[in-house]
């Protein structure tokens, strides 16, 4: 069945998390971690994983409930939901 963490939900982009997975931890263990880099190499693995996912999403009607779920409880105020009151 292989490691868990390495899989996707879509199993249809779990190459391209693999490729972004072992990218970016390389990047952190040997420069990072190390003062060798601060910029993130693996961005354009991470953009296409997170494409891959946008369309699947899409396919399995996951998007729309995101979508909700995010303007219910929205990221503001550092990270923290924003009640109602705190809205007006």
């Amino acid at each position: 069945m292989g490691n868990l963490m390495s899989t996707s939900f879509a199993p249809e982009c779990t190459e391209l998390k693999q490729k972004y997975d072992t990218c970016f931890n390389e990047w952190y263990s040997e420069k990072f971690l190390k003062g060798k880099g601060l910029h993130n190499e693996c961005t354009d693995f991470w953009e296409d994983y997170r494409k891959c996912l946008d369309i699947h999403m899409k396919k399995q009607g996951i998007d729309n409930l995101l979508s909700e779920a995010r303007s219910e409880a929205p990221f503001e105020n550092g990270g923290k939901a924003v009640d109602d009151e705190d809205r007006k």
